[in-house]
């Protein structure tokens, strides 16, 4: 277990007043005032960065920009710590100035070029030595210097290979972490997509579910059946459900086999506070499970974060400052807890964030290297949204850079289609693919036991790797040198961990976008291809639709209320439009004396209003009045984002809003109409407030939320739903509290 450094004992300097850096360039003079808009204007232009107002106005700009930044001591660095909007040092900036100072000592004086020229010349070893000594602010400085060749090439030298019940990262591997997804945490369906992926040869560096329900029982039932999966398979590898930490923890004290400990991560403390998070309870989990965990005593690494550039921007929580150095520092706080593993999700949020497959795959390089560089074991995840300009071939372009950069694994979301986040990520076929052309082979635990199930072959020994074909007939084709990793006999054969017919059906019934598990040497066939992509087509068109208010007044008496986003681009480009009423809604809006407030939104699919909001909306509405509870008449708003739900309810004076709104759409026409359900509870002054900033650890905390998720026909049903969400809003009206809290008093105050 390593030792954590009380946070009062690292040494920060004290905020300096902003510089200012000034050139003056053939044809061009720049300034810029203060490290911040130094950082921003010196990066590649991305979405985010341009809709914060950092990017620069123009590439001469950012070449000036890059030039001053190359002039920068890392001292001048060190001495200029980045501060939150009080003007204060907060803890994740703290906690990555918990540096090797020996090793800063000694390379304090070089200008960042210098340093960039070094870690270029330097071997692998020198510049993981180097890593340790830099702040994350100084690790996306040198970022933004590098070409994508630079990106590349630095990434490369660094190993980073980590060990709990297996070894992740060591040379020469290329892991996957499969992902088994469920829009409705349907055991079945989680079960195939398992010994699908595990047939595919993914699943070394993890088996993890994240769980639409996140609930202490649901987390406690998915982790027993994971565990249940890996002993009947004997496959090498750990578990873990991505619930809230909190959630977690109270799984784990209830005795359920928490191998690995997960919490998303954020480059500021203020954005701590949207995930109900602080660097103390991190401290707590990682010490808990250090004492406590499924592999305590075993695994020398325990813990697992995921990351991506962009969720600061978008929570409006970046401090000014722009989206690669609060990656960086995210991975500059995640090495406190030394952990197992870090994927990196950019290309998560969609266009605000990350425009087209240009930026995402720049992003990602960038992102690979930060980690890298600073001493974290690097995953990657380069995903996309449909409401983006992102595309599968972006994303191949991008595994196949971050491959040759070192990259340590890769997520198997079958067929790319998580049927529960409703985004596009790597798959299981795509890391096989990679593994192949890139000489690289899974984990050796894995490796082992995939060769003996003939899953995976050696080149040259004879194996078979498809019908009517041998391994050494596909090396004199060139696909691969004797002794490299390829394809067995029973690659992609789901059957072998259900062989019984009926079994198995009930498992693909259950699941939903599940094509076909033939393979055409590491790929699917074609036919399960096309079928993928024209899914994936039809999602995307949702994203066109418009809200059609006469169809809706059939459903309840609606009153209209509009946003700041007075288009659908501006919608799709600004998260913080979405979440303003207008000036105009917000004049006449009134407090009223009713406890809920219903406000229903298109979101990111219009038509998913229109499939669920008639079946649910009446069953809500009744339910809640059969049982009491004030519901003032509903709300409609065009282009509308979660947020809009507080706006609402401070100007409405509702105790709760429940934001029924469309999301970004998942693959296929069941998974284009899904909607969730957001409840935001407004904390009074008091007891109900003081209570939450308890729990929390944000004194300043004024909402909390329950979220319902996956509302469709394919996941949860409309009028199910609104049987659950009326037992929701009773539960947090009498409970006087929603999210991780409610269901800690649920749980019994476990958490």
């Amino acid at each position: 277990m390593k030792e954590l450094t009380p946070l009062d004992r690292i040494e920060v300097p004290r905020p300096r007043p902003d510089a200012a850096y000034a050139a003056r360039l053939p044809g061009h003079d720049a300034s810029f005032r203060g490290l911040k808009r130094l950082l921003g204007a010196a990066d590649s232009s991305k979405a985010g960065d341009r809709l914060a107002g950092l990017a620069a106005p123009d590439d001469a700009a950012r070449e000036a920009a890059r030039e001053l930044l190359g002039e920068v001591t890392l001292e001048h660095l060190h001495d200029h710590p980045l501060t939150d909007e009080r003007g204060e040092v907060d803890a994740v900036m703290r906690v990555n100035y918990d540096i090797d100072r020996d090793a800063f000592a000694r390379i304090a004086s070089l200008r960042l070029g210098e340093l960039k020229d070094h870690l270029l010349r330097a071997p692998g070893p020198e510049v993981a030595r180097l890593g340790r000594a830099l702040t994350g602010v100084m690790a996306a400085a040198i970022a933004k210097l590098c070409d994508v060749h630079e990106l590349v090439y630095l990434a490369r030298k660094i190993s980073r290979p980590t060990r709990a019940r297996t070894v992740l990262g060591a040379p020469g591997t290329l892991a996957s972490r499969l992902q088994p997804n469920h829009p409705t945490d349907d055991l079945r369906g989680i079960t195939l997509l398992i010994y699908w992926g595990l047939s595919l040869g993914a699943g070394d560096a993890l088996v993890g579910v994240n769980p639409a329900a996140g609930t202490v029982e649901t987390t406690a039932a998915i982790l027993r059946h994971l565990d249940r999966i890996r002993r009947a398979t004997g496959v090498p590898t750990q578990i873990c459900c991505l619930s809230h930490l909190k959630v977690q923890l109270a799984a784990l004290d209830q005795g359920a086999p928490v191998e690995i400990l997960f919490q998303s991560l954020a480059g500021t403390e203020a954005c701590f506070s949207e995930f109900d998070i602080t660097v103390d309870l991190i401290d707590e989990g990682y010490r808990r499970m250090a004492a406590r965990g499924a592999l305590a005593g075993e695994a020398e690494q325990f813990m697992y974060f995921e990351t991506g550039q962009g969720s600061e921007l978008t929570y409006g929580k970046h401090n000014g400052v722009d989206m690669a150095t609060t990656e960086a520092l995210c991975y500059g706080l995640a090495r406190r807890w030394d952990p197992f593993m870090l994927n990196n999700v950019t290309g998560f949020i969609g266009p605000e964030t990350h425009r087209d497959d240009r930026e995402m795959i720049l992003a990602n390089l960038q992102d690979h290297f930060m980690g890298k560089l600073l001493g974290v074991p690097m995953g990657m995840a380069p995903c996309y949204t449909l409401h983006a300009n992102v595309t599968l071939e972006g994303q191949q372009m991008a595994t196949q850079l971050l491959t040759a950069a070192g990259a340590n694994y890769y997520m198997d979301v079958c067929l790319n289609t998580d049927r529960m986040l409703a985004y596009f990520d790597t798959s299981g076929h795509d890391v096989q693919t990679l593994r192949e052309i890139h000489g690289r082979a899974p984990g050796g635990e894995f490796l082992a036991w995939a060769l003996a199930r003939g899953i995976l072959a050696r080149a040259g020994e004879g194996e078979r790797v498809g019908e009517g074909e041998r391994v050494g007939e596909s090396e004199q084709r060139g696909e691969g040198k004797a002794g490299a990793i390829t394809r067995g006999p029973r690659f992609g054969d789901v059957r072998q961990f259900c062989p019984d017919a009926a079994e198995l059906a009930e498992l693909l019934a259950a699941t939903p976008a599940a094509h076909g598990f033939a393979t055409a040497g590491p790929r699917p066939v074609n036919a399960v291809s096309r079928r993928s992509r024209l899914d994936e087509a039809v999602a995307r068109g949702a994203l066109a639709s418009e809200l059609r208010e006469d169809e809706l007044t059939c459903v309840a008496a609606f009153r209209a209320v509009t946003t700041a986003a007075a288009s659908k681009a501006e919608h799709l480009g600004s998260a913080e439009a979405g979440a303003r009423l207008s000036a105009e809604s917000a004049a006449w809006l009134a407090p009223e004396d009713a406890q809920v407030q219903i406000v229903v939104s298109d979101g990111l699919s219009a038509e998913a209003v229109h499939h669920n909001v008639p079946d649910l909306l009446p069953v809500l509405l009744d339910g809640l009045g059969a049982r009491g509870v004030t519901v003032g008449r509903p709300l409609l708003a065009r282009y509308g984002r979660v947020k809009l739900a507080e706006a609402v309810a401070e100007r409405l004076g509702a105790r709760l809003v429940v934001m029924l709104l469309g999301e970004r759409p998942g693959s296929g026409e069941l998974a284009s109409r899904s909607l969730s359900a957001y409840l935001a509870y407004r904390l009074t002054p008091g007891v109900d407030q003081e209570a939450a900033a308890a729990f929390s650890g944000n004194p300043a905390i004024s909402f909390e939320y329950t979220v319902v998720s996956n509302i469709h026909a394919g996941g949860l049903p409309a009028a199910e739903a609104g049987g659950v969400l009326v037992e929701k809003v009773l539960q947090v009206l009498a409970r006087h509290a929603a999210g991780n809290r409610l269901e800690a008093l649920l749980a019994g105050g476990a958490m």
